[in-house]
């Protein structure tokens, strides 16, 4: 028992940042879902807006879970909600009428028009301890691994 706990707690330096990171990241999604949360709102679902919007407006299902990073079943628990509320639609495939599409709506998008600012400056808030130097230096560090 003992050496289990010195084993994990006695952590190489790539573990330790790797920790670092995803405690790091769930404390500032966590300032992010409070504010959906506050709004009544799930961010989960908000993001599958954004996503649609970076897009262009439009996407397979399949391309929507593997952004989000979620299972093809899970992302249709999360459309469903959003499409009864108005703020997407299924299409037929243009292409392909086997396949669907979904695309964010005009009030899907008056959505995130009116609280995406807010959200964006309750994280900036939290980011602030960081300098515009260091930020870009994060920024390239972020990259690099991701690119990994």
């Amino acid at each position: 028992m003992k050496d289990l706990q010195n084993y994990v707690l006695d952590l190489p330096l790539h573990n330790q940042v790797f920790f670092a990171l995803v405690e790091t990241t769930a404390k500032l999604v966590d300032v992010s879902e409070k504010y959906w949360q506050a709004q009544g709102l799930n961010g989960a679902r908000i993001r599958i807006l954004v996503e649609l919007m970076k897009e262009g407006g439009t996407l397979l299902p399949s391309k929507l879970a593997q952004k989000i990073g979620v299972t093809k079943s899970n992302i249709s628990l999360l459309l469903s909600p959003l499409e009864n509320e108005g703020f997407i639609r299924r299409d037929h495939h243009p292409k392909d009428g086997r396949k669907s599409v979904i695309t964010i709506t005009s009030e899907g998008q008056s959505l995130l028009l009116q609280h995406l600012p807010e959200n964006r400056q309750q994280i900036a808030k939290k980011m602030q301890v960081l300098n515009e130097q260091e930020l870009n230096q994060l920024l390239a560090l972020l990259h690099k691994l991701k690119r990994a």
